[in-house]
């Protein structure tokens, strides 16, 4: 196990399952102590925090939904009281509502929106508050391939998760006389819950696409973001690392 962020605490968003749970079992086995933050499904992120523990690392559950502002200030501010820092902050908490455009509801529009882009700026301006005082931070925001190639049925999510890129290299420019750094991880397809939903022939479409002929897993997108919240990682800022094996360049 590596000790590179033994002292650190990191809080990862959406991490009770799929590539959130990855970051946060990386993180952890790197010495940092987590906080696996959900909102609705309590058990998944217990289960985040007992892996966590079985592998010798430091973590707990702190539910609390990323879409809200006063939410957010009340989750963090409880880790700073508690712990008495915040080093890292992986902006990972996200859903997707796919349907074309012209069957796109705006409900469905803003509740994109609201999770996968407002939540990042709620999530990072309570962050940030500890991090500026400290004079230490990363923020590894999670957006997708989409937001650069587009995907049809996607425009919701493209949107939101373009909208994530803007935001991490205007925040970058921010923040980095304080060292904060402020990066974005954009993973292709990934072996996950929501692209298990896919129908095998569909599945099948999208890998043909891919140059390296198959999907990702949880953990290389996972060593992505821990290369980026790493104090190895300082003079790198305003940076999206494509995790995508070749789909686009």
């Amino acid at each position: 196990m590596s000790d590179a962020l033994t002292g650190q605490v990191a809080l990862v968003t959406g991490a009770s399952r799929g590539i959130g749970r990855a970051i946060a079992l990386r993180l952890a086995a790197a010495g940092a102590d987590v906080v696996v933050n959900y909102v609705h499904n309590r058990a998944a992120a217990e289960e985040t925090v007992r892996l966590i523990g079985a592998a010798g690392g430091r973590a707990r559950a702190l539910g609390f939904d990323v879409g809200d502002a006063e939410a957010v200030r009340a989750g963090v501010g409880e880790i700073v009281d508690r712990q008495g820092r915040l080093d890292i902050l992986v902006n990972n908490a996200g859903l997707a509502v796919d349907a074309l455009v012209l069957r796109l509801t705006e409900d469905d529009w803003h509740r994109v929106l609201r999770t996968n882009l407002t939540g990042v700026f709620h999530c990072s301006k309570a962050a940030l508050r500890a991090m500026v005082r400290q004079r230490y931070g990363r923020i590894v925001n999670l957006t997708s391939v989409v937001a650069e190639m587009g995907n049809a049925g996607q425009a919701a999510y493209a949107a939101a998760k373009a909208g994530v890129i803007g935001f991490t290299r205007s925040l970058a420019r921010e923040v980095a006389s304080r060292a904060v750094t402020v990066n974005a991880v954009a993973p292709g397809l990934v072996a996950t819950d929501m692209s298990g939903a896919l129908t095998p022939e569909r599945k099948a479409a999208y890998t043909g696409l891919i140059p390296a002929g198959r999907v990702a897993s949880a953990d290389e997108v996972a060593a992505a973001v821990a290369f980026l919240a790493s104090p190895e990682a300082g003079y790198v800022t305003g940076h999206v690392l494509h995790v995508n094996g070749g789909l686009y360049m």
